[in-house]
């Protein structure tokens, strides 16, 4: 059974850090990009971070500078440093491979969870 479980969300002022983790089963984790997305309520889940097998890194220009992905392959865990929040990275936040994990056809995710940037 696929489980993609993160963790580390909460609340947060402006400025702010979280840091994201999130454990990956391992046959997964040792063939696939890894990927940071987040989703906003009525907006499309969007890629914030990607990671390849190698370490190499990509960042939309929204949060190039402030966030920052890694691969730990002895713990088969993926983080998201997420520094200088602001409100508009208020989301949940969802790992998952780079495309997205499809089981059966039909595309999975896990609970995600939720960063909220708020005063």
């Amino acid at each position: 059974q696929v489980q993609l479980v993160e963790s580390g969300g909460g609340l947060v002022q402006p400025g702010g850090s979280l840091r994201l983790s999130c454990v990956v089963p391992r046959s997964i984790f040792i063939i696939h990009s890894m990927g940071w997305y987040r989703q906003a309520p009525g907006k499309q889940r969007d890629l914030v971070a990607g990671i390849d097998i190698g370490g190499t890194t990509n960042y939309p220009d929204s949060v190039k500078g402030r966030f920052t992905i890694s691969r730990d392959n002895a713990k088969a865990t993926v983080y998201l440093q997420m520094n200088s929040l602001k409100p508009e990275d208020t989301a949940v936040y969802y790992c998952n491979t780079i495309p997205p994990l499809r089981i059966r056809g039909a595309p999975y995710w896990g609970q995600g969870t939720q960063v909220t940037v708020s005063s």
